[in-house]
C-alpha cells in the first residue's frame, strides 16, 4: 500500500473531506490510475489547463489517500476502445484505491455527490474495471442530508411490533386486481394479524386500478381492523412517479390514515426521494428493483454497502436486500452482508430496516436468524403467505412460528409437529424457489 499526502492548503487549515473506495482494473500502474481518477472527478481533465493553480488544487482537487495492489489478471474485464488505441496488452492490474474529496466541492447535494464519487469514472478509457465499494462521510457533513426520519426504531413505533421481525407480504397477483379485489385480499390479510403489506413494484397508478381508487377501497378496511385490534397494519402504497405526483399521492395516503409509502428508488432518483423525505410524515419503503444492473458484474457498478448509504442519506426508512435461497441470482452471503450494512452505523444516520423478500417462506427463517442475529428486519413472503395451502392466515402463522423456532434454536420440523400452519408451509415451500 502506498500513501499520498494531501495537497498543502495555503491557510494551513486542514480541509474537510469525504472519501470513496474503489476496486479498479487497468493496464496502467495503479498509482497513475488513481491520479487520473482524482483529477477527473475534481479540478482536472485530460490535459493541463490554465487556471488550475496550486492554490486551486490545494483547495479543490481530490487526493489519492491510498493504493493497495491485488493480483494481476491476463484479460480485461470490460471493453475499452481507448485501451485498444493505446495498444494495451496487459497484464491488467487490480487494486483498491481510496480517494479523498473536499466537502466544499459538493455541499449537501446528493446528485452531485453521486456524480463526484462515480460519474464519468465508469467511462474512463484507462479503466477496464471499476466498482465503488465504500463511501465515508464526516458526521457533520452527513447531517446536512435529510437521512431516515423513522428507520428501525420509528418503524417499530408506528407498527407497534417489538421483539420480533415484522411479518409482511406483497399484493399477489402483482397486477390485475381491481381496487375492490385488492381490498378483499387485504381484509383477509388483516384478519390474519399481519404486520405489513406492500404493493408490487410494477403496480403504480394504472387506468384499471388508479391509486386514488385503491386507497379509497383499502384504507377503510385497514382502519376497521385497527379499531378491532388496536394496531394498524402498515400498508406501503407504491407512489413512484414524478416528484410532485409523489408528494400529492403521499398526502392522499396520509389523509386516508395510511402509515407508509413506497418508492422504486432507482427510477425515481435521489433528488426526488430527497424531496419526498423532506415532505413525508410516514416511513418511506425503498424498493431497489433494478439493482442488479448496478452490481451483478463484479468489476462494475456499486457494492450494496455504498448503495444503501446513498439511500440512507436521501431518507428511506426501509430498503430491500433480497432473501436467502431466493428466485434471484444473488448468493446468500451477499444478502446477509447487505442486511448488516443497513443496520450498521453510518456517519450518525439512523439504521434502516432491511427488507427480506423474493421467494421467502417459513423455510428460510432459521438460516436468516443464524446468519444475521438480528430481529430488526421486515420479512416479506408473497406466495409464502398468499399461496399457503390453508390460506393467508395460516401463511402468517407459519412465518411467526418459524421465527419463534429459529430464535429458540428448535429445528423447524420438530416445532412443526403440533403446529399445522408451519407443517403445511414446510411441505409446500421447503425447496429452492418455492414461495416466490
Amino acid at each position: 500500500m502506498s500513501l499520498v499526502p494531501a495537497p498543502s492548503v495555503e491557510s494551513g487549515d486542514a480541509r474537510r473531506e469525504f472519501s470513496a473506495r474503489y476496486l479498479v482494473e487497468s493496464y496502467l500502474p495503479l498509482e497513475r490510475v488513481a491520479e487520473i481518477i482524482a483529477g477527473e472527478q475534481s479540478s482536472g481533465t485530460f490535459v493541463a489547463v490554465p487556471g488550475e493553480t496550486p492554490a486551486l488544487r490545494a483547495r479543490s482537487r481530490a487526493r489519492v489517500i491510498s493504493v493497495q495492489t491485488l493480483a494481476d489478471v491476463a484479460a480485461p474485464s470490460l471493453e475499452s476502445a481507448f485501451a485498444r488505441r493505446e495498444r494495451a496488452t496487459g497484464p491488467y492490474h487490480r487494486g483498491l484505491i481510496e480517494i479523498g474529496f473536499p466537502v466544499h466541492n459538493v455541499g449537501p447535494n446528493l446528485p452531485t455527490l453521486l456524480a463526484t464519487v462515480a460519474g464519468n469514472l465508469f467511462e474512463l478509457g484507462e479503466v477496464t474495471g471499476l466498482r465503488v465499494v465504500d463511501l465515508d462521510l464526516p458526521a457533520e457533513y452527513a447531517a446536512q442530508f435529510p437521512g431516515p426520519r423513522f428507520g428501525v426504531a420509528g418503524t417499530r413505533a408506528v407498527t407497534g411490533v417489538c421483539g420480533r421481525p415484522l411479518i409482511g407480504t406483497i399484493i399477489k397477483p402483482s397486477i390485475g386486481l381491481s381496487p375492490e379485489e385488492t381490498a378483499d385480499l387485504i381484509d383477509r390479510l388483516c384478519a390474519a394479524d399481519i404486520d405489513f403489506i406492500k404493493d408490487d413494484e410494477v403496480m403504480g397508478d394504472p387506468p384499471y386500478a388508479p391509486l386514488a381508487e385503491r386507497v379509497r377501497a383499502v384504507m377503510p378496511v385497514i382502519n376497521r381492523h385497527a379499531d378491532r385490534t388496536g394496531r394498524k397494519v402498515m400498508m406501503a402504497f407504491n407512489i413512484s412517479g414524478d416528484a410532485e405526483v409523489m408528494l400529492r399521492h403521499h398526502d392522499m395516503v396520509v389523509q386516508a390514515g395510511g402509515t407508509c409509502v413506497m418508492v422504486s428508488v432507482n427510477w425515481t432518483g435521489p433528488a426526488a426521494v430527497t424531496r419526498l423525505r423532506r415532505h413525508a410524515t410516514v416511513p418511506i419503503h425503498g424498493h431497489r428493483n433494478g439493482f442488479g444492473m448496478f452490481t451483478r458484474a463484479p468489476m462494475l457498478g456499486f457494492d450494496y454497502a455504498v448503495y444503501q448509504k446513498i439511500w440512507r442519506l436521501a431518507g428511506v426508512d426501509h430498503l430491500h436486500v433480497n432473501g436467502l435461497r431466493s428466485k434471484f441470482w444473488e448468493p446468500d452471503a451477499s444478502v446477509i452482508e447487505s442486511a448488516r450494512a443497513c443496520l450498521a452505523p453510518f456517519a450518525g444516520t439512523s439504521p434502516i430496516m432491511p427488507v427480506f423478500s423474493s421467494g421467502q417462506s417459513a423455510a428460510q427463517a432459521p438460516d436468516t436468524w443464524t446468519a444475521l442475529r438480528s430481529l430488526d428486519l421486515l420479512y416479506l413472503a408473497g406466495g409464502g403467505i398468499i399461496a399457503h395451502p390453508d390460506g393467508p392466515g395460516a401463511g402468517v402463522r407459519s412465518l411467526r412460528e418459524a421465527w419463534e423456532a429459529a430464535v429458540a434454536g428448535i429445528p423447524l420440523d420438530r416445532y412443526a409437529a403440533d403446529r399445522s400452519a408451519l407443517r403445511a408451509a414446510l411441505r409446500q415451500f421447503a425447496r429452492p424457489g418455492a414461495g416466490a
